[in-house]
């Protein structure tokens, strides 16, 4: 679950890290109250949506008055911002950020992530800071640095004074980052993070640390127990296809390819796609109904699949081992009748019944295409596309 720059820079600020003087706004009006109680001459107006390339894309502008203020929020407010991240849709601007504007001696990369290859929490810091960090790590390997955290021990001092050294941060700069960094990893491990990106990490004029951009990500496993996170998740945001199948309690992630799956289990979910690309297809989405797939819960599935409108056709693959396949073929009939399903659907039932489940299926009378095998049913999809 991503967070919001403005909620991400709140919970900074709960753990005593600095960020930029500023306030978040749904209105332009409200924008001008914010830039009003922000002591400064310039303000840095920043479009809040969950995506990259904001900058690149005119979601960030350094305005000078009041005045601009109030110009640019009703410039972003109400529309779709574009980048590279979000294309071709981009996602909708409903809040504007009002900072402060700071002076700019040198900028930083800090980020924290979870190595799934080390089972480790790692620092990630580079002098390139508010640059493409992809880019320069493949350009400049030697300017990324990194510390491992022990999962005892957690971020210890000389570890951060170790980054500090190489981030040619002196004298009392060294124990703000040391603290900030050790700041940053209790909220980590406190709010069950994924990912925490300061990108850039400030040094003013005056030598201070401040944290000028944040972007933040929650483990979607650990929500049960972030409730408050939880509550700030914006479902504006994010795919609204994927809105409705959290809400139906069913895995679903969009993709870009004509061919909708639906399968039981995440790792048979993944076999499918790959098949489906092995034979020249091009999965729409990935959606795990899970081990007991009823009528019901294959009736919303297809439902959510349909909702993409470069849908062609249906590939739904099964296993039938906490139920039936008979079960399974029932439930599938009584969908598509429901639903109304006018593209081609190709089933592969294996499984407790699975003879009496492709009998059932043949007899339908539906536009239900019964497969042999897992390569069967790729292969008679692909050709249902072509």
């Amino acid at each position: 679950m991503n967070l919001h720059e403005y909620q991400a820079k709140s919970l900074l600020k709960q753990y005593g890290l600095p960020t930029p003087i500023g306030a978040v706004a749904g209105d332009a009006a409200s924008a001008v109250e914010v830039a009003k109680n922000i002591n400064s001459n310039a303000f840095v107006v920043k479009a809040q949506i969950h995506a990259g390339g904001r900058g690149k894309a005119g979601g960030v502008k350094l305005v000078k008055s009041i005045a601009e203020v109030e110009t640019t929020a009703k410039a972003l407010l109400g529309k779709h911002l574009i980048t590279y991240q979000n294309a071709p849709d981009g996602q909708m601007v409903n809040q504007v950020l009002i900072e402060e504007t700071l002076p700019i001696a040198r900028e930083l990369y800090l980020s924290m992530l979870v190595d799934r290859t080390l089972e480790r929490v790692v620092v990630v810091a580079s002098s390139a800071g508010g640059m493409d960090i992809e880019e320069i790590a493949t350009a400049h390997p030697e300017r990324i640095l990194e510390e491992v955290c022990d999962p005892l021990n957690g971020l210890v001092d000389f570890q951060a004074r170790n980054l500090a050294f190489k981030l040619d941060l002196a004298g009392e700069q060294i124990g703000a980052f040391t603290k900030l960094l050790k700041g940053l990893y209790k909220l980590f491990k406190e709010n069950d993070l994924s990912l925490l990106e300061i990108n850039p990490l400030i040094v003013t004029n005056d030598g201070k640390l401040i944290a000028l951009d944040c972007k933040m990500s929650v483990d979607d496993n650990a929500l049960y127990r972030q409730k408050a996170l939880a509550e700030q998740r914006d479902w504006g945001q994010e795919d609204a296809k994927e809105a409705v199948a959290h809400e139906a309690g069913l895995n679903y992630i969009a993709l870009n390819g004509n061919i909708g799956c639906m399968v039981n289990g995440a790792g048979l979910a993944m076999a499918t796609m790959d098949l489906i690309k092995l034979h020249g297809g091009m999965p729409a989405n990935f959606l795990d109904v899970g081990g007991g797939a009823s009528a019901e819960t294959v009736t919303k599935a297809f439902k959510i699949i349909l909702a993409d409108g470069n849908v062609k056709a249906i590939l739904v693959n099964i296993f039938g081992g906490i139920m039936r396949c008979d079960i399974i073929a029932e439930g599938i009939i009584a969908a598509v009748k429901e639903v109304g399903m006018t593209i081609p659907v190709v089933v592969r039932l294996e499984g407790t019944n699975v003879d009496l489940g492709k009998q059932m299926l043949r007899e339908s009378g539906l536009n239900i295409i019964s497969a042999e095998n897992l390569t069967d049913a790729a292969k008679q999809a692909v050709k249902a596309v072509s």
